[in-house]
């Protein structure tokens, strides 16, 4: 890479998450588009120092672009190079299908293992690590023993699918997967799919009736509304889920009707009709405002912030837009196969996990869940103060980011 080449890079990086001032040695950054083996793009950076480095850390979000990744430098610090790669649909979930990601997964891989890495290292950072811990799951099967279909009931194809195997996974701030999340964070007062206006009283987590205080945005909730609204929540995601299954169906058929002969107009434009679904209140798990459940070091208030009236019924949101097939594969926790706890018990590798203690998405139980499940006894499990970001709790404390980064390198230095 030319200087003019790395300025357009760094200055870029200063913005975001990346501290470019970290990095006060000499790197190199190349971009590579890949071509996976369904046809598609996938774009990644390959960070190196040397040049020499024999190991590599990937690092990918089903969802995002996380070049200004903040644990690149120090996964340059530890003596290896840092692979940064974005799904094929970067920052739009809207079609987002974990089992086809796996694709983009192994693009990569095979990439890096044609670079002459002796080492690959998955690191699985938020929602990363529900992709990532999928992929390792199926690439340690025979293929024939890989899921067919999505849960959507599209052939996945993974049959045929080359995929390396990784050396070592970190999990960091990981969540129990997107559908896992979701469903412990769906609004379970929500009466009408279509009108996000509808509410059942007896159910609504910000009423003061039932445990919230509007005035300081905090809520303490009885055991008896707290095992009826998680109930609830069960019974919302399987509503969505047969809704998302109706969708396919009726399209499934005017398929078949269209492939069979001569048909009307209508069926012919059912049959090229790709429905999108909005899913309203997805930011209401009861851990975010009431921090005396499965205490830690959190603030009240979720990922998306205090508020839970501009998060809940805003328009920014988890799963706000959404296809059935990408509802099914991602969205729902009943469906998902991006799941850790269908996924971890699969991990043969060392394996490191880094939890930050003020997580306003991961709660202790989570955390204490998921290091259960990993399969291998080579594990690790660190505990960082820091939110879901890794950011300081409080003014007058550094950054949980650094502290996560000399654990991280530590590990990596000793395992590889």
């Amino acid at each position: 890479m030319n200087a003019q080449q790395k300025d357009i890079v760094t200055a870029g990086m200063r913005g975001a998450s990346w501290d470019n001032h970290l990095m006060d040695r000499p790197y190199t950054v190349v971009p590579y588009a890949l071509g996976t083996e369904d046809g598609q793009r996938t774009l990644g950076f390959l960070f190196t120092a040397t040049g020499k480095e024999r190991t590599v850390v990937s690092l990918m979000h089903p969802r995002e672009m996380s070049v200004t990744h903040y644990m690149v430098p120090a996964v340059l610090d530890a003596g290896c190079a840092c692979w940064v790669q974005g799904p094929r649909s970067i920052g739009n979930d809207l079609r987002l299908e974990h089992e086809i990601a796996l694709f983009d997964v192994a693009a990569g891989m095979k990439h890096l293992r044609a670079q002459g890495y002796e080492n690959i290292v998955l690191l699985g950072n938020s929602g990363g690590a529900g992709l990532y811990t999928l992929y390792n799951q199926q690439s340690l099967l025979a293929p024939e023993e890989r899921i067919q279909n999505t849960p959507a009931g599209r052939p996945t194809r993974l049959t045929e699918l080359d995929m390396p195997v990784a050396d070592g996974l970190i999990l960091l701030s990981p969540h129990p997967g997107q559908g896992k999340l979701l469903m412990a964070g769906v609004d379970a007062s929500v009466v009408d799919e279509n009108d996000p206006m509808v509410t059942d009283a007896s159910l609504d987590p910000f009423s003061f009736e039932n445990g919230f205080d509007v005035d300081t945005g905090q809520a303490h909730y009885d055991a008896n509304f707290l095992k009826r609204y998680r109930l609830a929540q069960i019974e919302r995601v399987r509503r969505i889920d047969l809704r998302a299954k109706e969708m396919i169906s009726k399209k499934h058929t005017a398929r078949k009707q269209f492939k069979s002969g001569a048909v009307d107009q209508a069926t012919r434009m059912l049959a090229a009709y790709s429905p999108i679904f909005h899913v309203w209140r997805t930011d209401a798990d009861p851990r975010a405002w009431d921090i005396s459940l499965d205490p830690s070091d959190r603030k009240p208030g979720s990922l998306w912030g205090k508020n839970p009236f501009a998060s809940n019924w805003g328009s920014v949101g988890f799963a706000r837009l959404v296809t059935p097939e990408s509802w099914l594969s991602t969205w729902s926790g009943l469906q998902s196969n991006a799941a850790l706890d269908k996924t971890l018990s699969s991990v043969k590798q060392p394996t490191l996990l880094v939890e930050y203690t003020g997580d306003q998405c991961t709660f202790p139980s989570d955390i204490a869940e998921i290091f259960n499940s990993i399969g291998t006894n080579k594990k690790r499990h660190v505990r960082v103060r820091g939110n879901h970001h890794g950011l300081a709790l409080s003014r007058d404390e550094s950054s949980g980011r650094a502290v996560a980064a000399k654990h991280i390198i530590e590990w990596l230095q000793n395992q590889f």
